[in-house]
C-alpha cells in the first residue's frame, strides 16, 4: 500500500518525507559519504545509494561545533553519528514526474565558519517556500572549525566549500524531481555562509551550479596560505599534534573543535604574526589556496570571473553590523578610548582621516563602526562594485530597522536580516535578535523582505534599479524602505581604495 506520505526517487534511491501545512518536507538526506574514518579530511565523495525507502523526517546530526561566540559546543560525534552531510528540502510542489519547474532557493549557514547547522529552527524554509509564487528552499550542511577549514598537510584546502558545492551538484540532479527547476538555483547565505558564496564565486568548481546569489554581510576575511597553516600549526599544538592529516584524523571531532576553540581565545598572542586576524573572533576563513580558490572573491569579479560575470547579485549588509559582537561580549557602553584607538590602528586605512570623518564620535562608537566597515560594509559594497565594473548585474541593500529586542540597543545589527528573511520568528537566533513577541513592523518588513528575495529568485528582479559605480542606488530596508544613494557615504569614501585581499602572514614562527 503506497504511503499518504511524499516519496520521491533520487539518484540515491527514494526517499519519504512529511507534508506539513501544504509543504513537502525531506529532512537529512545525504549528499555524501560521511566524513569519518579513511574520509576524515578528505574532499566529499558522492552518497552510496540505498535499497527500498529511506526516511526522510528529522535533520542529520550537525557537523562538530564550536561553543565560541555562543555556540553550542560538540556534543560528541562518534563515526556512527557522522553523518553530517545532509540535504533538507521544502517543496510547494512534488511533481510525480519528475518535471520541475518552481526556483530553487539553497541556503548557506553562517557561523564564523567555526559553527552553524542546517537544522537550526532560524532556517526553517517552509514560510519563505510557500511566499508569492512559490520556490523550493533547500538547506544543507557542510563542515565548519577544523574540519572543514584547518590548512593541514595531507588534505584538500577549503574541504568546507567542496562540501557546498557537492550539495549543490546533489540540487542539480536531484531537485526537478522535488518539483524545482535545475536551470533557476539562487544561493543565499549570511555572514561567514556570504563569505561562502562569495567564494563560490570564484572557484571554477562552482562554474554553472547556480545563477543567482543573495550575500546578505560578506565577510572580508580570506587567508593566504602561509597564514592559514601558521594557525593550523598553533591549534593542532593544542593537541601536541603536528599539523597533517595523519595525525589530526585519530583526533575525536569533539576535541579537535575545543583545539579550535583554545586557539580562538588566544588570538591576541599572535598579533605579531597574524596581524588583523588576531583581532576577529575566528580563527577560519576560506583560504586563497591557488587550486581550490584561486583569488578572493573581489579579484575575481573585478577581473571579469568568465563564469560568474553572468550571475546575478543582490548583495548588501546591516548599519550596525559589529554591535551583535560587542553585546556577546557584554561590552555595550563599556568600550575605552584604548580599545578604540588599537581597532582603528588595527583596521582603519587611516585612523587620523576615520576620526575626522566620524566627528563627535565616542569610543564605542569609533570601535563598531571600524569593526563593522572591515569585517562585512565595505566588503559588501565591492562585492557589488567589483561585478557591477565588470559588467556584472549587482543590486545593493542596507537594513536600518533596529531590533526591538532588549531595549532597542542592539540596533540593526549583524544578524538580524536571517530571521526576517525566513520568516521565523519566536525561535533559535531569532528569540536573542526580535523578541518572544516581534511587534507588527518586524512581520511587515520581512514579507517585504521575502516578496525582493523570491522575486529576483523567480525573475532576476528584487524591486530596486541595479547598483553602477556612479549613482550607487540601494535599498534601504527600514519600517518604510527607500531607495536613495549608498547611505554610509563616508565609509565608502574611506575604504574606497582599499584592497580585501588574502591576509598575510607577518612573521614566521
Amino acid at each position: 500500500m503506497r504511503s499518504a506520505e511524499p516519496e520521491v526517487r533520487t539518484a540515491g534511491g527514494i526517499v519519504r518525507g512529511r507534508t506539513r501545512d501544504g509543504l513537502a518536507v525531506f529532512r537529512g538526506i545525504p549528499f555524501a559519504q560521511p566524513p569519518v574514518g579513511e574520509l576524515r579530511f578528505a574532499a566529499p565523495r558522492p552518497a552510496h545509494g540505498w535499497d527500498g525507502v529511506r526516511e526522510a523526517a528529522v535533520f542529520g546530526p550537525a557537523p562538530p561545533q564550536s561553543a565560541a561566540l555562543g555556540g553550542p559546543g560538540p556534543a560528541g560525534c562518534a563515526d556512527g553519528d557522522a553523518d553530517w552531510l545532509t540535504v533538507n528540502v521544502w517543496s510547494p510542489e512534488i511533481s510525480g514526474g519528475g518535471a520541475g519547474g518552481l526556483p530553487v532557493m539553497v541556503w548557506i549557514y553562517g557561523g564564523a565558519y567555526m559553527s552553524g547547522e542546517a537544522g537550526d529552527a532560524t532556517y526553517d524554509g517552509a514560510v519563505l517556500a510557500r511566499h508569492g509564487e512559490g520556490v523550493v528552499v533547500v538547506t544543507f550542511n557542510y563542515r565548519v572549525g577544523m574540519e572543514g577549514f584547518a590548512h593541514i598537510e595531507g588534505a584538500p584546502a577549503n574541504r568546507g566549500l567542496l562540501d557546498q558545492v557537492a550539495a549543490l551538484e546533489w540540487v542539480r540532479d536531484n531537485i526537478s524531481a522535488f518539483g524545482g527547476d535545475p536551470g533557476r538555483v539562487t544561493v543565499f547565505g549570511e555572514s561567514a555562509g556570504a563569505g561562502s558564496l562569495a567564494s563560490l564565486l570564484a572557484m571554477p568548481r562552482a562554474a554553472g551550479l547556480f545563477h543567482r546569489a543573495i550575500a546578505q554581510s560578506v565577510p572580508g576575511t580570506f587567508f593566504s596560505a602561509e597564514l592559514a597553516s601558521d594557525i593550523a600549526t598553533a591549534a593542532a599544538a593544542e593537541l601536541g599534534l603536528r599539523p597533517t592529516a595523519t595525525d589530526l584524523s585519530r583526533v575525536d571531532p569533539a576535541r579537535l573543535v575545543g583545539a579550535g576553540d583554545a586557539t580562538a581565545a588566544k588570538m591576541l598572542q599572535y598579533e605579531g604574526r597574524w596581524g588583523q586576524v588576531a583581532h576577529t573572533p575566528s580563527p577560519f576563513s576560506p583560504v586563497v589556496d591557488g587550486d581550490v580558490l584561486p583569488l578572493t572573491p573581489w579579484q575575481a569579479l573585478a577581473g571579469g570571473n568568465s563564469w560568474a560575470r553572468d550571475v546575478e547579485l543582490i548583495t548588501g549588509h546591516t548599519r550596525d553590523e559589529y554591535r551583535l559582537f560587542t553585546g556577546l561580549a557584554g561590552q555595550l557602553g563599556r568600550i575605552t578610548g584604548e580599545q578604540a584607538d588599537t581597532a582603528l590602528r588595527a583596521f582603519a586605512p587611516d585612523p587620523d582621516a576615520f576620526r575626522a570623518a566620524h566627528p563627535g564620535a565616542g569610543p564605542g562608537e569609533l570601535h563598531e563602526r571600524v569593526h563593522s566597515d572591515w569585517l562585512f560594509s565595505a566588503p559588501s559594497l565591492h562585492l557589488a562594485h567589483a561585478h557591477a565594473s565588470a559588467g556584472g548585474r549587482a543590486h545593493l541593500y542596507e537594513l536600518t530597522w533596529s531590533s526591538p529586542a532588549m531595549g532597542g540597543i542592539l540596533g540593526a545589527c549583524h544578524g538580524l536580516d536571517v530571521p526576517l528573511t525566513f520568516g521565523t520568528f519566536g525561535v533559535g537566533f531569532s528569540l536573542l535578535l526580535l523578541g518572544d513577541t516581534p511587534p507588527p513592523e518586524a512581520a511587515a518588513l520581512s514579507e517585504r523582505i521575502r516578496t525582493a528575495w523570491t522575486s529576483f529568485a523567480t525573475h532576476g528582479d528584487p524591486g530596486w534599479p541595479p547598483y553602477d559605480p556612479d549613482r550607487r542606488l540601494t535599498r534601504v530596508w527600514d519600517t518604510d524602505p527607500a531607495v536613495v544613494p549608498y547611505p554610509e557615504e563616508a565609509s565608502r569614501v574611506l575604504w574606497r581604495d582599499h584592497v580585501f585581499a588574502a591576509l598575510p602572514l607577518l612573521a614566521g614562527p
